[in-house]
């Protein structure tokens, strides 16, 4: 009896106390692909430490609503970004897509805001293909072929079209397609294009022209006009014999006369430039900035030009008066990367993404009539 005794005794000790002790000492050792030189060994207790650390939350503005003061984000909840409802700042977070993939932002039908279109590829084979989310029933639409590489699109100043790029004629070949989201069967190849490289950049303002770039490298790029009813292409920028120049972005001015570009036409930083289409004169807008400009957007109404300057690796906002030409004195905002701005169609609230070393990425607004920052998302670290 006092032998067994002993003997549980015995057995409960190894159990108890071993166990932990050896787990706190065991050292993380590196694969026989490294060589390790002067680094102490590693417990691999430090793991759990660190750990929830690289657990974190980001979100980003993908699209406003149309008529209300109500955004679109992405964002995630499980294992993949998927998009979500926020109806006002710092509101709960209301998931409307369920995927095991990614969805790849979200863009609100343009005038009444019934649906939106959002892309998403099947098990990570990077074909993208677009739907149609209905927001009374939750309904899921395909509006792309299933098979083929799909850009999202741009929608018309109507919201009756979008205009896409799919590669389903050649797999390999970028061309433009047409379609009414509403209805599916309206889908046709607008363009031809060869190559990869080609993306939608905007409509004019009475949607007969559709303004798109041709990317060759990160120092050449061309820009064309497409006509929207017949899909005739023409070249606009650069011109025929001229230098390389790189084009990265462009939208029409609201009275249809120019377009307000991002180029390194004549410098060595990436500036905004008004383009007049007559005469293909360039006027530098940016050209105070000794910096790079990484994003821009134009207001609903054409008044006002929201764009980013990359200033030593910071994002650094600022707002263009298109009329006088004069800049906005705006509030400070955290130091950090600033992407993805939008207008809302109100002309008044600009929504983007910040990330900052404090921070992870979340939605925001300023209102530039009282230069008032909200946030929109919290999210969890």
């Amino acid at each position: 009896m006092k032998f067994l005794s002993l003997f549980f005794a015995t057995l409960l000790a190894v159990i108890l106390l071993p166990t932990p002790m050896v787990a706190a000492v065991t050292p993380i050792t590196p694969g026989d692909n490294l060589v390790v030189e002067g680094i102490p060994p590693i417990p691999s207790d430090l793991v759990q430490k660190v750990e929830r650390y690289t657990q974190f939350r980001s979100a980003g503005i993908s699209s406003w609503h149309p008529t209300k003061r109500e955004m679109l984000i992405s964002t995630r909840f499980a294992n993949t970004r998927q998009t979500h409802y926020v109806k006002s700042p710092l509101a709960t977070r209301q998931q409307l897509t369920f995927f095991p993939e990614p969805v790849r932002g979200a863009s609100f039908q343009p005038t009444n805001g019934n649906y939106f279109v959002f892309s998403k590829d099947a098990g990570g084979n990077e074909f993208n293909q677009n739907y149609r989310y209905d927001l009374d029933t939750g309904e899921v639409t395909l509006l792309t072929d299933g098979e083929s590489k799909n850009s999202r699109g741009v929608w018309s100043n109507r919201g009756d079209r979008m205009i896409y790029t799919s590669t389903r004629r050649t797999v390999n070949d970028a061309d433009f397609y047409i379609i009414n989201p509403e209805n599916p069967q309206s889908n046709k190849l607008l363009t031809q294009n060869q190559g990869g490289g080609w993306y939608g950049l905007d409509w004019s303002p009475n949607d007969d022209k559709y303004l798109v770039l041709e990317y060759v490298s990160v120092n050449e790029s061309y820009l064309w006009l497409v006509d929207t009813t017949t899909g005739e292409k023409q070249r606009l920028l650069p011109q025929k014999g001229e230098e390389k120049i790189s084009y990265d972005g462009a939208f029409f001015s609201k009275d249809g006369k120019g377009l307000y570009v991002i180029t390194d036409r004549d410098s060595e930083f990436s500036r905004l430039a008004y383009v007049e289409l007559d005469t293909l004169e360039h006027t530098y807008l940016s050209k105070k900035f000794r910096w790079d400009v990484s994003d821009f957007d134009l207001s609903d109404d054409g008044n006002f030009l929201a764009f980013v300057t990359n200033e030593d690796g910071t994002g650094v906002l600022h707002i263009l008066n298109t009329a006088t030409r004069r800049f906005k004195r705006l509030p400070k905002l955290p130091v950090g990367q600033i992407y993805g701005i939008r207008w809302h169609n109100n002309n008044r609230d600009l929504g983007f993404t910040l990330i900052s070393a404090k921070y992870t990425a979340d939605a925001y607004s300023l209102n530039i009539r009282n230069n008032k920052v909200e946030r929109w998302t919290l999210s969890e670290t």
